[in-house]
């Protein structure tokens, strides 16, 4: 069963951010590669486990219902240029409702440990378990944007029993970027990041997640990567999002999507065109990728219970974007959930 809905947007001011934006080119200060000095929006905790031979500390922020608690928990998971800590909205918004908000920064991100690891979604899936498992959370909520889209739909497939109901925003992987994107070797992937250094450049690139890029609203954003830039630990940063890259293009989930067993709504922005590794492309293939809106047209149809909301002139982050329109989006489907089981 497909629900397709096109939902007008508004104008809201956007979530406050932690960081302070630069307004030009003036230097900022160096931020360690696990953001030790950099403000979440709630207190960070941390799990300690071992992992491919190497123990690691996997950072998360769990937030307590702000009124009557509902007795469920929504668990929230980052994309891969971003942390726990552009969720502060999400959290609000899903605090306010009741629900327990746990937001984890996946190893190799965030707050967390930087391991030289091979990545993969089932990994992470199974770390994000094992937080759960430590919380004494069994079943969930899921909201993935982005990269964190890949490895909800992953986590869903994988342990369908723990997921009640699945919201991916903008989800990448809704192509196998294999049939387009010539293969690259782990070192060349590394080499690019170490290159990726340029302030004004990580502002543009931030800035092309959005439909209407302002830089008080991607500059914070921007401003996170460009300091961890100026640490002595940059490249364990890089090898990490090097990666990560690798993991999305070797461990494409756009085949799981029709096992997917719990009501699912797939919130995508109309103008986002988000593509990773589209550089390595030819030129005349980079066109043909990243028609977000067109290929979640295509892809709902293959989940069982799902449901496609695209929000018009937005980008690729809606819970940034148009903030009121990815919240009303969630509050009719999780409604519609409800209501179902009644």
């Amino acid at each position: 069963m497909v629900a397709l809905c096109l939902l007008a947007w508004s104008s809201v001011p956007l979530a406050s951010q932690s960081a302070s934006t630069p307004s030009g080119n003036e230097p900022t200060a160096p931020l360690g590669i696990a953001l030790e000095s950099y403000p979440y929006p709630y207190p960070v905790h941390f799990l300690e486990f071992e992992m491919q031979g190497q123990f690691v500390r996997m950072a998360y922020m769990d937030i307590p219902a702000s009124g009557t608690s509902n007795g469920q928990t929504v668990v929230l998971l980052h994309g891969k240029n971003f942390g726990g800590y552009y969720w502060a909205g999400p959290i609000r918004m899903f605090a306010s409702a009741g629900y327990r908000v746990v937001v984890p920064d996946q190893v190799g991100w965030g707050k967390s440990s930087k391991p030289d690891v091979r990545y993969s979604f089932s990994a992470l899936a199974a770390n994000t378990a094992h937080l759960l498992d430590s919380l004494g959370v069994n079943q969930i909520v899921l909201l993935g944007h982005s990269t964190g889209g890949m490895l909800a739909v992953r986590f869903a497939r994988t342990y369908p029993q723990r997921v009640t109901s699945l919201i991916l925003e903008d989800p990448i992987g809704l192509e196998d970027y294999r049939l387009a994107i010539p293969p690259q070797t782990d070192e060349t992937l590394f080499r690019d990041e170490l290159k990726n250094t340029d302030p004004e450049k990580l502002r543009s690139f931030y800035a092309h997640y959005f439909a209407h890029p302002a830089p008080d609203v991607y500059g914070p954003l921007a401003d996170v990567q460009i300091r961890v830039t100026q640490s002595g630990e940059f490249p364990r940063w890089a090898k990490a999002s090097a990666s990560a890259y690798q993991m999305i293009y070797e461990q494409p989930v756009v085949y799981d999507y029709p096992s997917l067993q719990p009501p699912t709504l797939l919130i995508v922005g109309q103008e986002d065109h988000v593509t990773p590794l589209s550089g390595y492309a030819a030129p005349e293939v980079r066109n043909k990728l990243g028609h977000v809106a067109e290929l979640a047209q295509t892809v709902i149809r293959e989940v069982p219970k799902g449901t496609l909301v695209v929000v018009p002139d937005t980008g690729h982050i809606p819970h940034i974007e148009r903030p009121a329109a990815f919240q009303k989006a969630i509050e009719d489907f999780l409604a519609r959930v409800a209501k179902m089981r009644q």
